[in-house]
């Protein structure tokens, strides 16, 4: 077991989890602050570098619940990566914790939390302890997760080779990638605390801050023109499953939408949560996990 950095705080709490799976914790200084994260490292990996997938939990979790509910985990196992969950912020240290993005959510937004600063330092912690590959660093996340995805797709172009938001909104007219990012993502066409065709939620936690989504349609089309991919997308249906991609030759990228009928505020293919995760049953008939990690690896930065 690796344990570096750890705040002391923490550490009475994360014992019991890391002898059963062999995490690490780890607490890393960014200017005043200290912020904290969650690391798991196949045991048997490889020992050239490794491809390393960012995933955030959503408004009101932690990087466990985001372990839990997306599977992520299993995934690194089998297919050998480094994932990583980093912890938003909060009151607390360890729950009730959130990202700041644009217009959402909570303690990061009301104190104009620096999580692109955050997420930077992160990154480069895990390359000076362990072997990254620089061309397959990927991200994702749910809900206001995923809307921190958007934002490191915006704010980050220079890491990230490709992301994949989970019921995520592109809250902003601002956005100004430095080069070509990959882009999948997905979104339950009955999700009301995001919802598909964007506006007011119709079912929120953040009640203090009121807000109107950007659409699905928003963030596929600036990402489309973003990566100078063509106009036309493949589209096929299957159950309740559309999936639209298109090809962007001229820029080596993609941009692939799963949209799903009938499916909520959840994270397709996971664990159902409480108010920290997947607040909705996930459908069963895709699993965001397996088709996210099979486009990331499609798509490494050129």
């Amino acid at each position: 077991m690796n344990i570096r950095r750890i705040a002391p705080a923490l550490l009475a709490a994360a014992l019991p989890a890391l002898a059963q799976q062999g995490d690490e914790e780890h607490s890393i200084a960014v200017g005043p602050a200290t912020r904290t994260y969650r690391l798991h490292v196949p045991a048997d990996a490889p020992s050239g570098p490794l491809p390393l997938v960012v995933v955030f939990h959503g408004g009101g979790g932690n990087a466990r619940n985001a372990a839990h509910m997306s599977g992520m985990d299993a995934k690194a196992d089998r297919e050998k990566f480094i994932a990583a969950y980093p912890n938003g912020s909060g009151r607390m240290q360890e729950a009730l914790l959130t990202w700041n993005t644009w217009q959402c959510c909570g303690y990061a937004l009301d104190n104009h939390t620096d999580d692109v600063a955050f997420v930077r330092a992160m990154v480069e912690a895990i390359a000076r302890d362990h072997a990254i590959d620089r061309k397959r660093i990927f991200a994702t996340g749910m809900s206001n997760g995923g809307m921190m995805t958007y934002r490191v797709g915006c704010e980050m172009a220079d890491v990230f080779a490709a992301i994949a938001p989970v019921a995520g909104a592109l809250n902003t007219d601002d956005c100004k990638p430095s080069g070509p990012v990959s882009l999948i993502a997905f979104h339950g066409r009955a999700d009301q605390h995001v919802r598909f065709d964007g506006g007011v939620p119709t079912r929120t936690v953040d009640m203090r801050h009121p807000r109107a989504d950007k659409s699905v349609a928003f963030a596929i089309d600036f990402w489309r023109r973003q990566d100078r991919c063509e106009e036309t997308p493949t589209q096929e249906k299957k159950g309740s499953v559309a999936h639209e991609a298109y090809r962007c030759p001229a820029t080596s990228t993609a941009v692939e939408l799963y949209a799903i009928d009938g499916q909520g505020h959840a994270w397709p293919g996971g664990q159902k949560g409480m108010r920290a995760g997947n607040v909705d049953a996930p459908t069963t008939e895709i699993s965001a996990t397996d088709l996210m990690w099979d486009f990331f690896a499609g798509h490494p930065k050129k």
